[in-house]
């Protein structure tokens, strides 16, 4: 098999499974206790939290660790939204987001509030101005992901994040898909929020994080004791906690050379495909994740090219929607013909992609298009 789904989830990294493993039996107290079982576990999970926001360049206690992305942008837009309505009721948002955002603003359309979902160019990618149009005097928050989960299209955030701050607004981001691949500096970019998961850079699945700013007030979803520092209730996910910070420990060894790697991968798997003829590449040439590729087949249905390729992993279109046959908000958001639409794949290397293995898939989903298209 050869894995190129590394968008949807990455392996846990040997590294992070070894450094997880101890507090599986020998280190199992709860941190809440002060005998010396919960204070090896304490000390484990502030180890984590520091690692998170070395990696994101805040302050430990800036993060608060959650079950994952869902719960994150979740905590983020709910927490925020109740917590400041008396300011206003007005949130942006765009077309192209994941559907952990986009469902948790409807349900905040079901609560009285209001949502602008912006557009984007043909490359996925949000225009300024459209940002500062959709600015209303009862706006309160901004949420914009940073890298497209199908296409990998990088957005404007630092832009946004000063149009907001010259109104006074929150600005969330949610980097799931970034974290990991490129790099991510709340302070650069700017932002008030951000959303972290653990299982999208080699770590486990069903652990997470958010930022949230120095001094950014968030009303509560999860109410229990005073955990993470009162933020959320519920003792804390150690095991995954420490893998998450191992992971974060990672993703800081030689990043620049990693997304070389990876760049150099996608290359190599696009000039490959180059002789089918008859596709169309999505996404933002010079502004992407270094190890996404979207490739659209003309007149090809995504799910029967995945089909006649057993050996390799892929997504159609987003992988939350793998097995609906159906164009993406995000590329219809794009304005991907429908004939190409529909025969969208999207390929993502990582870690442990070799050319080998490329060269190998490139053969196999040049025989599928090819036997689909006889």
């Amino acid at each position: 098999m050869i894995y190129l789904d590394y968008n949807a989830t990455t392996p846990v990294a040997k590294e992070v499974a070894e450094a997880m493993q101890p507090y599986l039996f020998e280190y199992f107290g709860n941190p809440s206790s002060s005998h010396w079982y919960g204070q090896q576990t304490k000390k484990a999970v502030e180890q984590a939290r520091e690692n998170v926001a070395k990696l994101l360049n805040c302050k430990s206690e800036e993060i608060v660790f959650t079950s994952g992305g869902s719960e994150s942008n979740n905590y983020a837009l709910k927490g925020y939204a109740f917590r400041n309505k008396d300011k206003g009721r007005h949130i942006i948002t765009t077309k192209i987001e994941h559907p952990a955002i986009i469902e948790v603003c409807k349900f905040l359309e079901q609560e009285g509030f209001e949502m602008s979902y912006l557009p984007v160019d043909k490359t996925g990618r949000l225009r300024l101005k459209d940002v500062e149009d959709a600015i209303r005097p009862d706006t309160i928050l901004i949420s914009v992901m940073y890298a497209n989960n199908e296409v990998g299209t990088l957005q404007p955030l630092k832009e946004i994040s000063a149009l907001a701050k010259k109104h006074n607004i929150a600005v969330h981001s949610d980097c799931a898909q970034a974290v990991g691949k490129v790099p991510v500096d709340v302070k650069e970019l700017g932002v008030d929020l951000l959303t972290v998961a653990g299982h999208k850079f080699y770590g486990p699945k069903g652990i997470g994080a958010l930022y949230v700013r120095e001094g950014m007030e968030l009303q509560k979803l999860i109410h229990g004791a005073d955990h993470e520092m009162n933020r959320r209730a519920g003792t804390e996910n150690i095991l995954e906690v420490v893998g998450l910070g191992k992971a974060a420990e990672l993703a800081m060894i030689a990043p620049e050379s990693r997304m070389e790697r990876e760049r150099n991968l996608i290359r190599l798997l696009r000039e490959g495909l180059e002789p089918l003829g008859d596709f169309r590449i999505n996404g933002n040439a010079e502004l992407s994740l270094p190890n996404t590729l979207s490739i659209s087949f003309k007149n090809l249905r995504a799910a029967d090219v995945l089909d006649n390729m057993p050996n390799v992993a892929a997504s159609a279109g987003a992988a939350c929607h793998s097995d609906a046959v159906k164009i993406s908000a995000t590329l219809d958001a794009m304005n991907v013909p429908f004939e190409y639409a529909m025969g969208t794949l999207r390929l993502s290397v990582g870690k442990y992609t070799s050319e080998e293995k490329i060269v190998s898939a490139i053969e196999e989903i040049k025989e599928a298009v090819s036997l689909l298209r006889e």
